[in-house]
């Protein structure tokens, strides 16, 4: 029976040891109709004169630019200066003190003016005014006594709009990363005839990028966007299984994107599917490039993984089975993530938050990790080498970020024995990173003493393992395998549901550019 790579890695999670604006002070805002009156305040009015928004020049006349005093009997410190070129209007318009909305319902026919006496409000005015109240109060009264059926609606309805909200800025990030990516690579027949690949290729996968996009949205299961640190895109994804019967084991998981479009969400199929099997997946974003170089990457992976490790079991998460996976792009972060931190902990005074030995497995799926081997590679498929140097930081940077080389460096090979067991999935015909880096990788690691494994897939594509195999649905029967428990339980659990038809599988796997 074929064996995806969730069945591996499902396998192993199951056993610990897999291999044996606030404003402080607000500025009024005077209109020229306004009245103020109130108590002695010690106030200091700036030396400027404060004009109305709509400015008539001064005139030569002195009296129309006569200074008024509006002065409280009641209280003769209360007063408010004013340069006003209106005299002619504020004496057609009828004045009104404004009311505060605490006001009382009860209007009263009679306004009190500025020196205490008392006079008679038009009566229109004061019927409008008491309809107007007696309407609002009505409204308030009819809500108050409906608030207590309708707060459940009320609280779906912004429940839901919250989530439409979330869905269009999604939306608009990856159309902005889409775009960025393109301004990067140019627009010449190579890329014109692979966007066209990309297009049909997404078009034939839409029926299941539709179902996991309203799972991402819409489920409960899902925790969005999860602060680990203060840097940008310093975000994560939870997924986490529906019942909550014990700490469950955990992974990490670092998406892929070219170093350049990668982004949290892309892991939600993976993270749907893995919650079914009772494991919580957090998927780490990072900054991408021009955002941040690769030591960027791999400084927001390590503290996203720092965060796992340390606070997973306020989720539900069992910090002793925590695990780590990277997929393409991601694959590379995260073993460069994994090999820096055993360095670190092999020097002394190194202060850090999370340890290696808190990994119990690392899972590298469709990486590269000899980024000597790989540039040529790149170019030819697109990836141009300067905009490649430049998110690796130059060419005097590749061997610090290429896991295979780094771990053989003569003052680190000790490191070696620090790192957990590494099992690598890639397909044979994949395009965008040869097989041959995850074999390499892996024979490079038996021969430093570490626990190893590649496993390669023969005729998959770079997407056949991440997306079109998860999407086929149905059972696997060995996805448990040594374990009764987990295994009594999946022969009563239903088949997972197809999520696209066969035929668009297979002219995706066809048209795909990856």
């Amino acid at each position: 029976m074929f064996r995806t790579p969730i069945s591996r890695f499902s396998t192993l999670f199951r056993n610990p040891n897999p291999h044996n604006l606030l404003i402080t002070n607000p500025i009024p805002i005077i209109t020229k109709k306004a009245r103020i009156f109130g108590a002695k305040q010690s106030l200091k009015m700036p030396s400027q004169q404060i004009l109305p928004i709509t400015y008539h020049p001064p005139s030569s006349n002195p009296s129309t630019t006569e200074k008024l005093l509006l002065k409280s009997e009641e209280d003769p410190s209360a007063r408010l200066l004013l340069f006003s070129h209106f005299e002619d209007e504020e004496k057609a318009a009828p004045l009104r003190p404004l009311l505060p909305k605490s006001a009382s319902y009860t209007f009263n026919t009679t306004t009190t003016t500025t020196n205490g006496a008392t006079a008679a409000a038009p009566n229109g005015s004061a019927n409008n005014n008491q309809k107007r109240r007696r309407r609002t109060a009505s409204d308030n009264s009819l809500y108050s006594s409906s608030s207590g059926s309708s707060s459940e609606e009320g609280a779906d309805r912004q429940s839901i709009a919250g989530d439409v909200e979330h869905a269009a800025a999604e939306t608009y990030l990856v159309t902005r990363l889409s775009l960025k990516l393109l301004s990067y690579l140019g627009v010449g027949y190579r890329w014109i005839t692979r966007f066209m690949a990309l297009g049909c290729y997404s078009f034939l996968l839409m029926p299941g990028f539709i179902q996991v996009g309203y799972y991402y949205f819409f489920s409960k299961q899902v925790r969005r966007g999860i602060v680990y640190g203060d840097q940008p895109r310093n975000r994560l994804d939870l997924y986490l299984p529906k019942n909550s019967d014990g700490p469950k084991p955990v992974i990490a998981f670092i998406t892929g994107g070219a170093w350049i479009i990668g982004y949290k969400a892309w892991g939600s199929l993976l993270g749907q599917q893995l919650a079914e099997r009772d494991i919580i997946v957090a998927c780490i974003d990072y900054r991408n490039f021009p955002q941040g170089t690769i030591s960027s990457m791999v400084q927001d992976a390590s503290q996203g993984i720092s965060f796992v490790c340390n606070h997973i079991a306020e989720y539900g998460g069992d910090p002793n089975r925590v695990y780590v996976m990277g997929q393409s792009a991601g694959a590379h972060i995260g073993a460069c993530a994994i090999v820096d931190q055993a360095i670190k902990e092999l020097g002394e005074g190194e202060s850090t938050s999370w340890s290696v030995s808190q990994i119990n497995a690392y899972f590298g799926l469709s990486g590269g990790y000899n980024l000597f081997t790989l540039v040529d590679h790149f170019h030819s498929r697109g990836l141009y080498r300067s905009i490649f140097l430049g998110i690796m930081e130059g060419e005097q940077s590749l061997q610090r970020f290429s896991p295979e080389v780094m771990i053989q460096g003569a003052n680190v090979r000790s490191a070696a024995s620090l790192l957990p067991p590494i099992i690598l999935f890639h397909g044979t015909a994949d395009y965008s990173i040869p097989s041959d880096a995850s074999k390499n990788f892996a024979e490079t690691l038996r021969s430093l003493g570490v626990k190893s494994e590649s496993i390669l897939y023969e005729g998959k594509t770079h997407t056949d393992l991440f997306l079109q195999d998860p999407m086929r649905g149905g059972r696997d029967a060995i996805i448990h395998e040594g374990d009764s428990d987990a295994l009594a339980k999946d022969a009563v659990a239903p088949p997972r549901r197809r999520l696209v038809p066969e035929f668009m599988l297979k002219l995706a796997h066809k048209v795909s550019p990856f």
